[in-house]
């Protein structure tokens, strides 16, 4: 069997199978379930795109802003985030840490949190503000700060979730162009029909579909559903062949990543004349559970 990059793979003596991710500069981790599985490949994209060891890790300055987000990096609170909340906070994190790595973190003060938020849009705002709580509560608790300065700041609430919810007319366009039988109109009744995130859907198989049960446990919440298969969702499963662990899976035969996915996706809707703002978030809400 041929394995993806970096991952390092070996049977014990008493027949078990081990798969770690292993790459120059990056922590070892040890990759769960089968190989190329949902479970197997949700750890090994979170591996892939984790944080990089700093090259000279041991000359990092004790107590800078630098250290401490490595050190969150590697924590237990960052690697039980799921893997799209660590792309979001890795990002950001990483940014902060260009712009000031070198100061130190006991002394970040509450003024400049306010003050950066200030400038930054709602939800860009949100983000941010989540990300460095978090941090700075990792910091308490570790005794690298005395105290978490973005204790206290608040937010207004946020209207809205930022996704375009599609209408039945344009559920009804797309579904005009792409016929059954496709990827692109398989992929839209599984969102449609499930109702999930697109995170979730993309890592569906015919081996989480029993008794006309389609069973799937939320990356973004841990909980586990149990959703009956809808008659027009299940004609489209019996005429779309599928020979993967997944249901849809690149042109390689390899499950989506989160961006890979979106792009795709959004090549689909582009390929049947979709407005800009219909993406593959919110296009369940019109019709599920029809």
């Amino acid at each position: 069997m041929r394995f993806p990059k970096y991952v390092q793979h070996w049977v014990d003596a008493e027949g078990r199978p081990h798969c770690y991710f292993r790459r120059r500069g990056f922590p070892r981790m040890r990759l769960p379930g089968l190989p190329w599985s949902p479970q197997f490949m949700a750890a090994y994209e979170a591996a892939v795109g984790g944080p990089q060891l700093a090259i000279g890790a041991k000359r990092t300055k004790a107590g800078s802003l630098h250290a401490a987000i490595t050190g969150y990096f590697t924590s237990l609170q960052f690697r039980a985030l799921s893997p799209g909340t660590q792309r979001t906070r890795r990002a950001i994190l990483m940014r902060f840490d260009a712009a000031h790595g070198d100061k130190p973190i006991a002394l970040l003060p509450t003024k400049f949190i306010a003050h950066t938020l200030k400038d930054m849009k709602p939800f860009a705002a949100r983000n941010w503000l989540k990300t460095i709580r978090a941090l700075m509560q990792f910091c308490v608790a570790e005794e690298l700060a005395p105290a978490d300065p973005t204790q206290g700041i608040k937010l207004p609430p946020v209207k809205s979730d930022g996704y375009h919810t599609w209408t039945e007319a344009e559920i009804a366009r797309f579904e005009a162009h792409h016929e059954i039988g496709s990827k692109p109109r398989f992929a839209l009744a599984l969102l449609v029909f499930t109702g999930q995130r697109p995170g979730d859907v993309r890592k569906m198989g015919r081996q989480h579909i029993r008794d006309g049960i389609i069973t799937v446990r939320q990356e973004k919440t841990g909980a586990t559903l149990a959703i009956p298969v809808h008659s027009e969702l299940q004609a489209i499963l019996d005429a779309t062949p599928s020979e993967h662990l997944t249901f849809l899976v690149t042109a390689r035969g390899k499950p989506y990543g989160a961006v890979s996915f979106s792009m795709w996706f959004r090549a689909q809707c582009d390929a049947a004349g979709m407005p800009k703002e219909c993406s593959a978030h919110d296009c369940a809400r019109p019709r599920v559970g029809a």
